[in-house]
């Protein structure tokens, strides 16, 4: 037993590469207790699997490890090894469980073992239960986009995994993160009046498709806002478009929804009650619109008319049913004014911060709210009161809470040239320790997970 154990060690040594698939002692268990015809056809799965099954130590086994009716019935009929053979191979749901808990880059390479699997790995049926099983031990990561380029980093403490170009380019160089949803990333063009083109963009798979146009006319198109989110009902991604021909829109703006699985547009009414006494109507903009428990939001603002020449600025927020695809508006918490806003996402709950004026000069207060129960007025509950410097964007918070800012530009020379830099500091809200991270740009931020969303499609291209 002992010199097994040792045989079976000198063959995992030669293995170190692949730290992100199933351990390599499960690894031969699996592959030892499998048919000679299953083994023939996995060598061709990567170099440390045909390295395996072409070890002597594995061979001998491989022989030991055959159930006895196995090795019984080779002895007495010889000629079985060279029919078709199903009934001894793993049982389907075995299978399928171990493959959903295995990485994208993996399941990438197993298609090609056989047919079936290659119909297992690209069913959307088995696409949405990786999702769900493979991600749910995960260590958490964020993107972060500058430019042409993204960045994978971890949650936590934002090192730097790896970069990738993008695989498409925009009219004005410069792009503009929608946002992501179950590791998709939808990317349109910063300049707003060139944002028809929208990407739906899966780096995992190395896989993107530039979505069809839009069914409205876009000449007459000043500003347009997108959302992008996940029909969980029907196992469907949406992009959602509002747009207006006005600086400061009058009500109704036109509405489309484009859905991955159709790969066409459609318009969409925006059926809410409009105030009377409202003048004119903006989208605040400052982030990615937040998609929370199923629902994409807007916060709009609003110039109303009072009773005299008085006019007071308010504010609402616009949700969109991603399933039904309906709107309607949600409460506001209501505390004095502030000096600007925005709505995020806290821990997968929809978060308001307000800004106001901090005590000492060149401050700011920042207010996080968070709404605990969805739709629910009484939900708002302040978590925390931040002090924080007067020229600093707030960028967002990762998934375990932290919160992100950026002091805005600063100009300094360097080598005879004027230039700008950028500070990004880490925060938590609870001992408010901060850590600086090295990212001296303008952020766009997501949370981000492995997905196998976009492996195949109508108009899908790969790179």
């Amino acid at each position: 037993m002992s010199q097994r154990k040792q045989e079976r060690g000198t063959i995992l040594r030669r293995r170190t590469k692949h730290d992100d698939d199933l351990p390599d002692e499960i690894v031969l268990d699996i592959l030892s207790k499998l048919p000679v015809k299953s083994l023939l056809r996995f060598r061709c799965v990567c170099k440390p699997w045909y390295s395996y099954i072409a070890n002597p130590s594995f061979i001998i086994n491989h022989q030991q490890s055959l159930p006895l009716e196995m090795s019984q019935r080779k002895e007495a009929r010889p000629p079985m090894i060279l029919r078709r053979r199903t009934k001894h191979d793993l049982p389907e749901e075995i299978v399928l469980e171990i493959l959903a808990r295995l990485p994208v880059k993996s399941l990438l390479r197993f298609r090609c073992v056989c047919k079936t699997w290659y119909s297992y790995i690209t069913s959307p049926n088995f696409i949405s239960t990786h999702l769900l099983c493979y991600n749910n031990h995960d260590g958490g990561y964020v993107i972060h986009i500058h430019s042409q380029i993204c960045t994978l980093a971890s949650d936590r403490t934002f090192e730097t995994i790896s970069e990738v170009r993008f695989p498409f380019t925009f009219q004005s160089k410069y792009s503009d993160l929608v946002g992501s949803c179950n590791g998709i990333l939808c990317i349109t063009d910063f300049v707003t009046s060139k944002s028809k083109d929208v990407y739906l963009w899966n780096p995992s798979i190395r896989k993107f498709k530039r979505l069809p146009l839009t069914c409205l006319n876009q000449t007459q198109v000043l500003n347009a806002a997108h959302g992008f989110g996940y029909d969980s009902l029907n196992n469907d991604y949406k992009v959602v478009r509002i747009s207006w021909n006005r600086t400061k829109w009058i009500p109704p703006p036109e509405v489309e929804v484009y859905s991955l699985s159709s790969d066409s547009w459609k318009r969409v009414v925006l059926e809410i009650s409009w105030r009377p006494n409202v003048i004119s109507y903006g989208l605040n903009g400052i982030l990615a619109f937040p998609f929370v428990s199923g629902h994409l939001h807007w916060m709009i603002e609003m110039i109303e008319e009072g009773g005299g020449q008085e006019r007071r600025c308010t504010s609402m927020i616009l949700s969109f049913d991603v399933n039904s695809e309906k709107f309607k508006e949600l409460p506001v918490p209501d505390e004095g004014g502030c000096i600007a806003k925005c709505l995020t996402s806290y821990k997968e709950k929809l978060a308001l911060v307000k800004f106001g004026h901090g005590a000492q000069p060149f401050s700011r207060l920042c207010s996080i709210w968070v709404m605990r129960e969805y739709s629910v007025l009484d939900s708002w509950n302040k978590l925390h009161i931040l002090s924080i410097e007067s020229l600093t964007n707030f960028v967002g918070f990762t998934n375990y809470g932290l919160l992100l800012v950026q002091t805005r530009s600063r100009l300094f020379f360097s080598n005879s040239e004027l230039k700008r830099k950028h500070k990004s500091v880490l925060i938590d809200p609870e001992t408010l320790h901060e850590k600086e991270i090295q990212v001296d740009y303008r952020l766009d931020v997501a949370a981000y997970m492995e997905n196998l969303a976009l492996l195949d499609g109508a108009n899908v291209l790969s790179y």
